[in-house]
């Protein structure tokens, strides 16, 4: 319980650092939440979605799970997608992937078993679809991060094949689906950062 009592410690004290910095803060989140944004990411949690965009909370909508993955089947990731643009009209969709994804390693080697394996099979196919070129390329990290860019790049073109998307569009909503990638990796002189793939 120490634990969990530090962290009702460290939620008070950043509720009063917003308050000191900006009375109004939580009375605007009470009654408003209008994002631009829906953020689909991974679980990671080293890639915390508001802070390495540099948002605070009510501007971005956040969805996440293993690996970034949008199935067509999961009724959570699709009510989330619902909700974001019929509900919210938020007007970016992110994929946003992250290299040295565990979840995706965990598809490219096959090791999983139970619901983890299950969810990852969606990857699996994917890096069989791939196999050619990711056989091609240099073992380890290099495979690893290359099914990272492909994971994002499905998951871009699955979403805009959604019925929410494509009816979102024929009604002429103002409304573009992005696919990122971040990289954790701290390089002398820069800081981890994100690339975009084409936007659709």
């Amino acid at each position: 319980m120490k634990y969990l009592a530090q962290l009702f410690e460290r939620n008070r004290a950043w509720a009063a650092e917003r308050i000191a910095g900006d009375p109004e803060f939580f009375a605007r989140l009470i009654h408003v939440q209008r994002p631009d944004l829906l953020w689909i990411g991974c679980s990671d949690s080293r890639v915390p979605a508001n802070e390495i965009v540099g948002l605070a909370p009510g501007e971005l909508f956040v969805h996440r799970n293993v690996a970034n993955v949008v199935p067509v089947t999961d009724l959570n990731a699709l009510a989330v997608v619902e909700y974001a643009v019929n509900s919210l009209g938020v007007r970016h969709i992110i994929v946003c992937g992250h290299y040295r994804c565990g979840g995706v390693k965990a598809a490219l080697e096959g090791h999983q078993a139970g619901a983890v394996a299950l969810w990852l099979q969606p990857l699996r196919n994917l890096a069989d679809e791939h196999r050619a070129e990711l056989d091609a390329l240099v073992p380890g990290d290099t495979r690893w991060d290359r099914l990272c860019e492909l994971n994002v790049a499905a998951q871009v073109r699955a979403l805009a094949q959604t019925e929410i998307v494509e009816t979102a569009w024929e009604r002429g909503a103002d409304l573009a689906v992005h696919g990122w990638i971040y990289d954790l990796e701290v390089t002398v002189g820069s800081a981890a950062a994100g690339n975009g793939s084409p936007d659709v």
